[in-house]
């Protein structure tokens, strides 16, 4: 029984002194508590953050400038490199149809009257001499039913070259360098 009794006899010396090392605690002012209240220096740094927010507002705003601004120039560039695409165009366009009227002026100087009262051997004949341009001008402005006896009769290599002369001529869409 008193092994039973020096084991309760412990227990409690040991509450005891537990109990008592706490009560020393909490009667120490400071000492092992923590500040809960908001130091002074939040209101400092609350300040100091909107300082820093309204200093650097106009670099901010300078820099979404500049980026805006390159956006811009980039914009501006394809829209300038669109619009040189256009002008090329529209000159190659100006170019075709420049050629195209001199090619039916070449025609209209009378020789299509000589050739409507040609046979279609004869005139098939001369215009394999002509330069291919000349030939194929005089052989649209004569009658569908005329040029083609007289393309029938020319050799098959020379009625192509015409052929494909007058096709690209009333072809709107012929570029010198399509795209």
């Amino acid at each position: 029984m008193t092994g039973n009794f020096d084991r309760l006899f412990g227990k409690a010396r040991r509450v005891l002194l537990g109990s008592a090392a706490a009560a020393l605690m909490l009667s120490m002012p400071g000492a092992f508590a923590q500040d809960v209240t908001a130091p002074p220096a939040d209101s400092a740094t609350a300040s100091e953050i909107e300082k820093f927010c309204t200093n650097i507002a106009d670099a901010a705003r300078d820099q979404r400038y500049v980026l805006q601004r390159q956006d811009l120039e980039k914009l501006r560039a394809n829209v300038d490199e669109r619009i040189a695409t256009l002008e090329t165009r529209r000159a190659e366009y100006e170019d075709w149809l420049k050629r195209r009227n001199d090619f039916l002026k070449q025609a209209e100087l009378g020789l299509v009257d000589i050739y409507k009262t040609m046979k279609p051997d004869a005139a098939a004949g001369k215009l394999e001499m002509v330069r291919p341009e000349i030939a194929a001008a005089i052989v649209m402005r004569l009658p569908p039913r005329q040029s083609s006896l007289i393309l029938s009769e020319m050799s098959d290599e020379r009625a192509a070259v015409l052929t494909n002369i007058i096709s690209s001529a009333s072809d709107p869409n012929t570029s010198k360098e399509p795209s």
